[in-house]
């Protein structure tokens, strides 16, 4: 989620006042807001387009909730020692949260382990064990750009649109991990933000899935059952209508469990027949897949599951067995499709595939792009995909541009209001009005000046936190993500030793790299070592002098991403096919930073809607991808990178960290490092070419801010609200305690009290 006080000061319109109203009292707001800690409770761009998609359903006036974990602990502050990520805690709890009211009255048990007895009345779950009692903190809302006082809000109708032009945030309290509510009403999206790793036998993981997913859905049940605003007594009992009424969302297989623990609510506890039960929850579910690489998609064992939810399992294996059963009547003898779609794969450990169970428990299915949207439906669940083609869709992801242009990026902001008005931040389609100014010789120059105070500003804070002399006339190249093999910082770390040759070095570059690695990801934390040992040696390389400077960003998070409107070179280099969408590449695309990438994710749309001509395209397609996949292991293509020994002879003493990433390129070249090399610096030359004529830089700069309309997650949200959830944007508005409460506020469209 990041900060919030200055992102709800510019979504209430106040900032300029309370800028004042600081500075009246002898206080700078900017240090004000830098005391602020982010509330780190995601990981890498998975939790922060939850963030994102909060922020637009506010917006929009959609009644919507968001559960995840709250965890005392946010993700791990990073810490760069010898050059090696060493994780420490994220107490950002340390000092109390200001924005959080607690809400004990809503405590809520979660059970684990036990048995399950059968009877004539139905199945039980006994003798479990309660893990926690969960208990909801409430939060300022996500505003939207309406004021509407902070101090007032209901709880939303059953009905939508409601009248809230924000959603409530709020946390549900466990002892040790804590479940995060944030939200309205209708759309119950559960939004499980934890960190992405191999899932071998990882009780603890299994533990948050479920927990998050129970509360949320006892919380979901017992608004649903409540009869007015503000009630606590149950009055409904019939369930005909929920799936009507509340539409959840699944965001990634991280909360799969929810499925099987609403049929078990609805089936043991409510006794609904289990095909009504079953015709309730599909309609209530949809799933949005966020990756394709076999490693992050969800297996659990059934060992493990047996433990821990032995009723759920039970569960399980019903579904899977009437699954079965449907596919052996439309495809019969058919054993390879029923193995190849069983939600239990039997091979060596049982486990339980939990991308399988989301998509024959949903009634959508989604991708997040169309690229991603195309492998999804062609490769990764192509039987589903044939058996149901209907069921699934392309939602590409967006950015909201509160956050990532008003607030990160005031000076463009304000030079675009000036050339097309303010309402681009509510509509960002009217970016393209800015097309007619391409040629516009004063806006050129004014998009250059904003973009150039943003470098200085943000070369005097390298200099400050790295003691590196920064030249902010040098082009910013930028390479900011999670650390993993397939987003390729590797391929930027060996184009900076190829760079270092002073004859490939004809335009000063200050090259800035960062993002975190998993704790247990070795191979990500060897790359973090690598790229520190190389920054080291080039920073302090005489022969090298100002041309070329390599930082790596420690503790990269939200705050220092608003940091990203000073970038010249967006790095968006994932091997084709393996980034879903990515979203950093549209922040930077909206900040005036031109992209050097691969079609891949989102970035083949971005050169559809600014022509490719604009984008700096290199590389392989997923085509490509997959013919050298079946060729099979294959030497390195020519040219090789250097040797680092011809960087440091150190970097190459044995056993370094810069050897075996070496040696692991040479012999498992997973992601296609050398194969898309000599296309890369080739297409790096590309780049400094252009950057010597800043006027045809900064017409390209133009051409892509025009085009970074279709990326606000404004219209992914409505794509969502339109083609799954069945609802439509409110502009209804809450007004302040002191005015009269229009009676026809309390009305749903058709009439029926809310």
């Amino acid at each position: 989620m990041g900060r919030t006080l200055q992102n709800t000061m510019i979504n209430l319109g106040l900032q300029n006042a309370c800028d004042e109203a600081v500075y009246q009292l002898g206080l700078d707001m900017e240090e004000l807001e830098e005391i602020e800690e982010d509330a780190g409770l995601g990981n890498g761009g998975l939790g922060r387009l939850a963030a994102c998609f909060l922020d637009s359903m506010a917006t929009l006036g959609l009644a919507a909730y968001g559960y995840g974990i709250r965890y005392e602990y946010g993700i791990f502050n990073q810490k760069i020692r010898d050059g090696w990520q060493v994780e420490e805690a994220d107490d950002w709890l340390r000092h109390g949260n200001p924005w959080e009211k607690a809400r004990p009255e809503y405590m809520l048990p979660v059970h684990f382990y036990g048995r399950v007895e059968h009877s004539a009345t139905g199945a039980k779950w006994v003798d479990t064990q309660v893990w926690g009692l969960t208990g909801p903190h409430l939060n300022p809302p996500s505003c939207s750009l309406n004021p509407s006082p902070l101090s007032r809000h209901q709880s939303p109708s059953y009905r939508v649109p409601l009248q809230l032009p924000c959603s409530p945030l709020g946390y549900w309290k466990l002892p040790v991990g804590q479940l995060q509510e944030l939200g309205g009403l209708m759309l119950c999206v559960v939004w499980l933000l934890l960190h992405l790793q191999f899932f071998e036998g990882k009780e603890l993981r299994l533990k948050q899935e479920y927990f998050v997913v129970a509360a949320t859905l006892q919380d979901i049940i017992r608004r649903f059952k409540a009869s007015k605003f503000g009630s606590t007594d149950s009055v409904r009992t019939v369930f005909d209508s929920f799936p009507d009424q509340v539409a959840i969302q699944l965001n990634d297989t991280h909360p799969a469990m929810a499925i099987p623990e609403l049929m078990r609510i609805f089936v043991d506890i409510e006794k609904l027949p289990w095909n009504k039960a079953w015709d309730i929850t599909k309609k209530t579910f949809a799933y949005t897949n966020h990756t394709v690489l076999p490693e992050a998609l969800e297996r659990w064992p059934v060992d493990l599951v047996e433990k821990l939810l032995p009723r759920h399992l039970q569960i399980i294996y019903e579904i899977n067995q009437k699954h079965l059963d449907h596919i052996a009547s439309l495809f019969p003898n058919d054993v390879a499709r029923l193995r190849r779609m069983s939600l239990i794969e039997e091979g060596g450990t049982k486990r339980i595939n939990m991308a399988h169970l989301c998509i024959v428990g949903s009634h959508a299915v989604n991708g997040v792009a169309k690229i991603h949207s195309e492998i999804v439906k062609t490769q990764v669940f192509e039987d589903f995909a044939e058996l149901e083609p209907e069921k699934f869709q392309n939602k590409t992801n967006g950015i909201t541009p509160r956050r990532w242009l008003l607030l990160c990026n005031p000076g463009l902001a304000e030079l675009i209001a000036e050339k097309i008005g303010e309402d681009y931040v509510r509509d960002l389609s009217q970016l393209a009005k800015l097309q007619q100014f391409v040629d516009d010789d004063l806006f050129i120059r004014e998009v250059a000046k904003v973009k150039q105070e943003n470098k200085v500003k943000f070369a005097l804070y390298l200099e400050k936190e790295y003691k590196v002399k920064i030249n902010p006339s040098s082009m910013f190249d930028v390479h900011v993500k999670r650390i993993h093999e397939y987003k390729r910082q590797l391929m930027n770390c060996l184009h900076i030793i190829t760079m270092r040759d002073p004859t490939k070095l004809f335009v000063p570059r200050t090259v800035i790299i960062g993002g975190k690695a998993a704790p247990g990801y070795h191979m990500a934390k060897m790359i973090i070592k690598l790229i520190n040992a190389v920054a080291h040696v080039v920073n302090n390389d005489p022969a090298v002098g100002s041309k070329l400077k390599v930082i790596f960003l420690e503790n990269y998070r939200v705050s220092l991403a608003e940091k990203i409107p000073a970038t010249d070179l967006s790095e968006q280099i994932s091997t084709a096919g393996t980034e879903a969408s990515g979203t950093g590449n549209m922040k930077f695309m909206l900040n005036g930073a031109l992209t050097i990438g691969t079609m891949d994710g989102a970035n083949v749309e971005m050169a559809e809607e600014a022509g490719e001509e604009n984008l700096f395209i290199f590389g392989m397609r997923v085509e490509d991808v997959t013919e050298l996949d079946r060729e099979g292991p294959i030497p390195p293509r020519l040219p090789i990178p250097p040797c680092p020994t011809s960087l440091h002879p150190s970097l190459c003493l044995h056993p370094s960290p810069s050897l075996l990433v070496f040696l692991m390129l040479f012999h498992h070249d997973r992601f296609k490092v050398f194969a898309d090399y000599e296309a890369y610096v080739k297409c790096q030359e590309q780049v400094s070419e252009l950057y010597l004529d800043s006027k045809a830089w900064t017409k390209k700069v133009i051409r892509n801010i025009a085009a970074a309309g279709k990326f606000s997650s404004d219209r992914t949200i409505k794509e969502y609200a339109r083609d799954i959830w069945h609802v439509e944007p409110s502009n209804l508005k809450i007004p302040a305690p002191n005015e009269p409460r229009d009676a026809g506020h309390e009305k749903t469209p058709n009439g029926t009290a809310a």
